[in-house]
């Protein structure tokens, strides 16, 4: 039996030697020989430790839930935890003298189930399996700072958790729920779309309506423009033929001056010609029937001398007997009138 032996540890290793129970040597990843019989090795793993999780847990509503998830840490002080726990070797083929190693993780998993419970058993059900980030990084932070977890020179890196899970019948009952919630979503959704159709089919109308009003409104207004034009248009007319027979009225009235005036020249005139006439006929009323006769004789022709005398005749025709005209006397009298 080989009584020195050679120890070569990882870099992720930190190493204690002790040897007659005092500390020889420590550090990051050594290699030495020593003495087996009065040394005693201490190993303690500086890397990170993943450690799953699953553990149950009860609601304030009485619903029992299952969480799962991974716990991420490291060991920062590794004299510290030497002092607490057993890391040393028993041999450096076989691993370690005890089994503190293995329930670090224990350990720290029942720490963080402590937190969690006093988180679960404070929120109902539907609140649990809503837990958001904000709420998993306050259980980490707390977590963190444990006094256990210090004192064995603990750090937590990391927490997730991946599922929290009712149990089969109540994941049942939540999945009608949920179902009958987003039918009813469904439904209401349904009926505000409908809503929202007879809403919008309602302003359309609304607006063809408006819009039949407005050409209505035009049209009144192109029709009431058109018979204002109208009547604009037969004032005017009305004001012209007013203006035309008040223009014919005053012509009229001209005229029945003019034709007074005319009928009182005309009659001035004929007063003037009447007076004149008979200033001119004194002379003549003072002669004699026979002289006025012969007088008027005086330079007709003897046609008309002939025909004078025929009416002569006419006028004493009682007095006469017979009369006897000749045939070259009335041949005369006709050549000379064909002739004339």
């Amino acid at each position: 039996m080989t009584l020195i032996r050679y120890f070569k540890a990882q870099p992720t290793d930190y190493v204690l030697h002790f040897k007659g129970g005092k500390l020889k040597k420590q550090g990051e990843g050594l290699s030495f020989l020593y003495y087996a019989p009065t040394s005693n090795l201490v190993r303690v793993p500086l890397s990170n430790q993943d450690q799953p999780f699953i553990f149950r847990e009860a609601t304030s509503d009485f619903q029992e839930i299952t969480v799962q998830g991974n716990l991420t840490y490291r060991i920062t002080d590794p004299l510290a935890i030497s002092k607490a726990l057993n890391f040393s070797l028993n041999d450096a083929a076989k691993g370690y003298a005890s089994d503190d190693p293995e329930k670090l993780a224990t350990r720290t998993i029942n720490r963080l189930q402590v937190i969690m419970r006093s988180y679960t058993q404070s929120l109902t059900l539907t609140e649990v399996l809503e837990l958001n980030a904000d709420t998993l990084e306050t259980i980490q932070l707390k977590l963190s700072e444990s006094e256990f977890l210090r004192n064995l020179g603990i750090e937590v890196l990391d927490l997730s958790i991946t599922a929290i899970k009712p149990t089969p019948e109540t994941a049942e009952a939540l999945q009608t729920r949920e179902r009958e919630r987003l039918l009813q979503e469904a439904d209401d959704a349904i009926y505000i779309r409908r809503n929202a159709a007879v809403e919008a089919e309602r302003k359309i109308r609304e607006n063809e309506l408006k819009t039949e009003q407005a050409v209505e409104e035009k049209k009144r207004e192109i029709q009431e423009v058109k018979l204002e034009g109208k009547k604009a248009e037969q004032r005017k007319h009305q004001e012209m033929k007013t203006a035309q027979m008040n223009a014919n009225i005053e012509l009229e009235k001209q005229r029945d001056s003019l034709v007074k005036l005319n009928a009182e020249n005309e009659k001035i005139e004929a007063e003037s010609a009447s007076y004149r006439l008979a200033k001119q006929l004194e002379p003549i009323n003072s002669l004699s029937p026979d002289v006025v006769q012969a007088l008027a004789t005086m330079n007709m022709q003897p046609s008309q001398l002939i025909a004078r005398s025929f009416v002569d005749f006419a006028a004493n025709a009682e007095k006469i007997g017979s009369l006897n005209i000749s045939q070259d006397v009335l041949s005369e009298l006709i050549n000379r009138d064909n002739a004339a």
